[in-house]
């Protein structure tokens, strides 16, 4: 399914992007003062934003831990990567085996620049620059099809992603995990989470604030039962759909998100044979 929007590869320093954002909180420096502003205005409504984010990053490192050393998964295809931090999901994949594939995608012209030059010398690793909802052209873009064998089990990753996906019935986050689901062999696993909140309030403030901030380019905070929606028909790992700072902690006094305005809320599951 296409969205017939074509991307631009123009880098905008004056409209916050959600990548740049990301970045900022994490305490990166690939961001502009409209990144910067933006998140100083939304932590006055969901202050515990910026530990979120750092509780979403160590939960991705997990996942991916996870799967390459108990599910021996070689092959990743990461939607919305965003902008190249620590310990990207090449890096933790690579030291458990080196041979390890992955696939980066993001629509964000600055993820492009420098995760192509980050990446430049990993023959193993690629960039490239596609919305999310283009499953096909991911899926037949000459760098995926170098990189990944969909004959075998890949993992899946649309971390912390799809609440920048508005709601449609043919391009929405349900209808994308559907089409990529249809296109993985048995044995692959899908990691999906993305930022929710119980409070309708805190959900109108920053569908509202997000939208306007990046020009269009978001969807909206939901609710719990609507991410359980895309895990259906798949078999979800323990401790199921959880708050992610929650999901297979290092240690018992491994950091939680404290407070719950809004919660980064999702799991992993595998795709079993018929």
């Amino acid at each position: 399914m296409s969205t017939g929007k074509k991307l631009s590869t123009e880098i905008d320093a004056s409209v916050p992007t959600a990548a740049r954002m990301y970045d900022h909180y994490l305490g990166g420096k690939d961001n502009y003062a409209a990144d910067r502003a933006a998140c100083e205005e939304l932590d006055k409504v969901v202050p515990s934003t910026r530990r979120l984010a750092v509780n979403n990053r160590r939960f991705l490192q997990r996942v991916v831990r996870t799967l390459s050393t108990e599910y021996g998964i070689r092959q990743y295809l990461d939607h919305g990567s965003g902008l190249p931090t620590q310990d990207n999901v090449h890096q933790v994949a690579q030291r458990i085996d080196p041979t390890t594939h992955v696939v980066y995608v993001d629509n964000d012209p600055m993820v492009l620049v420098h995760g192509r030059a980050l990446l430049e010398q990993d023959e193993r690793t690629a960039v490239i620059h596609a919305d999310m909802r283009e499953t096909d052209a991911i899926f037949d873009h000459e760098d995926t099809r170098r990189l990944i064998d969909f004959s075998q089990p890949v993992a899946v990753l649309f971390n912390s992603v799809m609440h920048c996906i508005p709601d449609s019935e043919t391009d929405g986050p349900a209808a994308v995990a559907r089409r990529v689901r249809e296109r993985l062999a048995p044995g692959s696993f899908m990691v999906m989470c993305q930022l929710v909140s119980e409070d309708p309030e805190v959900r109108d403030f920053v569908t509202d604030f997000m939208d306007k901030a990046t020009q269009g380019h978001w969807g909206r905070v939901r609710e719990e039962k609507d991410v359980a929606e895309w895990f259906e028909g798949l078999e979800i790992l323990d401790p199921g759909l959880v708050e992610v700072s929650t999901w297979r902690p290092d240690s018992e006094v491994a950091p939680r998100q404290l407070t719950h305005e809004w919660i980064e809320f999702g799991g992993v599951a595998r795709l079993v044979r018929p």
